[in-house]
């Protein structure tokens, strides 16, 4: 028998990928984190299957919910928000099942950033602005972040910023921030990405703090910082070469080469 950790993704019900929908429906014991998981995903659980919600439950505990379901003959559906390569302290609980002999496998799900990315309604790398995205958070009571992983360090390289985690500490990020990025650098907080409840605020990195006051105090937001932030508006478009007739890529047929595959 199997454990099968599924990202459900960033709220949105018919975000959940269809092996995941599979893999609920086969499941005899499913454990979700919380009210991060809406209602609407679990309905794809078997009716009688015993749903069990895993906030506030210690490591051990979880795993002991696994160990017997497996024993009993039943896989384990194990749902975790957004995707499970990041902020889901999945590896603590890998390292338990691999020391108990238990098979895993892991479902990728959508995650956040990329909910936000699209409730924004833009691409998060733009040609000349910035070709990279750095994903991280603010220290939180839970885990503390390492010495080299400062918001600093990251802003000195002037890309573009996702923030999780960090709306009750935003002035500080501005803070942290102001240094690198221009006072009228776009800056963006999406929260609750894809609920029906998800709310958007945009604002120059000066005027950041102030926005923010006008949302819910709620963890489940990301700050995007950085000049790509700026590409809804149609005068600043920088265009990419990849649909300009006359570039050549090699992923695309160039004329004169049509027909061969050397």
């Amino acid at each position: 028998m199997t454990v099968y950790f599924i990202g459900a993704g960033p709220g949105a019900a018919d975000l959940l990928t269809l092996r995941g929908r599979d893999q609920l429906a086969g499941c005899g014991l499913c454990l979700y984190a919380g009210s991060l998981i809406p209602q609407a995903i679990l309905a794809h659980v078997p009716p009688g299957v015993p749903c069990i919600n895993t906030a506030g439950m210690a490591l051990a505990d979880i795993v002991d919910h696994m160990a017997r379901a497996t024993r009993e003959g039943h896989d384990v559906a194990r749902l975790h928000s957004g995707d499970l390569s990041i902020y889901s302290a999945l590896a603590e609980q890998l390292a338990a099942l691999r020391a108990a002999g238990i098979a895993y496998i892991l479902t990728p799900g959508v995650p956040a950033f990329s909910a936000a990315a699209a409730a924004l309604g833009q691409e998060l790398t733009v040609p000349e602005l910035g070709q990279s995205l750095v994903i991280t958070r603010t220290q939180g009571r839970a885990s503390a972040m390492p010495a080299g992983e400062t918001l600093a360090r990251f802003a000195a390289t002037g890309t573009t910023l996702a923030i999780h985690l960090s709306l009750a500490v935003v002035a500080d990020v501005v803070e942290h921030l102001g240094g690198y990025y221009d006072r009228d650098c776009p800056a963006a907080i999406v929260q609750r990405a894809s609920w029906p409840n998800e709310r958007i605020v945009r604002a120059p990195l000066a005027e950041l703090v102030e926005a923010a006051r006008t949302l819910p105090a709620r963890r489940s937001a990301i700050i995007f910082v950085g000049p790509v932030l700026g590409q809804h508006d149609d005068g600043v478009l920088r265009r990419s070469a990849l649909y300009d007739p006359t570039h050549i890529s090699q992923y695309r047929w160039a004329d004169q080469d049509r027909g061969s595959d050397v």
